[in-house]
């Protein structure tokens, strides 16, 4: 990897380890990155919060229309399951 790419991460908290990217900003190989996810939701790492070559923005991917919807059916479908039990 070039020293200086990006890192963007709108998947899930985890899949980018949060320590190796601060070590890495710090030390540019990473030259900035973007993430809406994180390892410790809500609270999320001061030094991530804070380095000036981190963009962070909140994570609206189960705010849509469609997704509120998928998961009140789920959320119906499990509560029918418990009383078929």
């Amino acid at each position: 990897m070039k020293n200086g790419v990006g890192i963007v991460n709108t998947a899930r908290g985890g899949v980018v380890v949060e320590q190796d990217l601060i070590d890495a900003l710090n030390t540019g190989k990473v030259g900035y990155a973007a993430l809406d996810v994180f390892d410790g939701e809500p609270l999320i790492r001061k030094d991530l919060r804070e380095h000036p070559n981190v963009s962070l923005s909140p994570h609206i991917g189960g705010s849509t229309k469609e997704a509120q919807e998928r998961i009140g059916i789920e959320l119906a479908n499990k509560v029918v399951q418990l009383f078929k039990s």
